[in-house]
């Protein structure tokens, strides 16, 4: 008799344009949860085409590949799929508990823990691209137990 194998758990990673911090985390998270998890990732704001050349670079330097990374916007819908949300930063989970209203079921909640700010390596120089990679792929085990 074979065991029926467990829904993986969603999580939806979000930042400001889904950009730099959440398509990593997004990578992370679903390279080291494997099947366990469907992991995706979403900004509040942007338009860009791909993830940020520096982000990707320092996402390969640690082995994680962003190249085939596309950008969206986050949606009530995409929320109210996952099981769990994490913000990278107090202003995004603010901006978070807004779109999902008062009714969500959904966890919302910052990717680190202690109530830390992932921080954003935007307009900054190539060395704070690489501490944050590294912020984010410790991060993720918080999620992943």
């Amino acid at each position: 008799m074979t065991r029926p194998h467990a829904a993986p758990r969603r999580i939806l990673v979000v930042c400001l344009g889904n950009y730099c911090r959440s398509p990593l985390a997004e990578r992370v998270l679903g390279d080291l949860g494997g099947s366990a998890v469907e992991v995706s990732s979403a900004g509040l704001i942007g338009s860009w085409d791909r993830a940020h050349p520096e982000m990707t670079a320092a996402a390969a330097a640690l082995g994680y590949d962003l190249t085939r990374h596309h950008p969206a916007r986050v949606t009530r819908a995409m929320i109210d799929r996952a099981d769990l949300v994490l913000a990278m930063d107090r202003s995004v989970l603010a901006r978070l508990r807004d779109i999902a209203g008062p009714d969500t079921t959904t966890t919302l909640r910052l990717y680190l823990d202690h109530d830390r700010d992932v921080p954003d390596p935007m307009g900054r120089p190539a060395g704070e691209f690489a501490a944050c990679a590294r912020l984010i792929e410790a991060g993720a085990r918080i999620h992943l137990g």
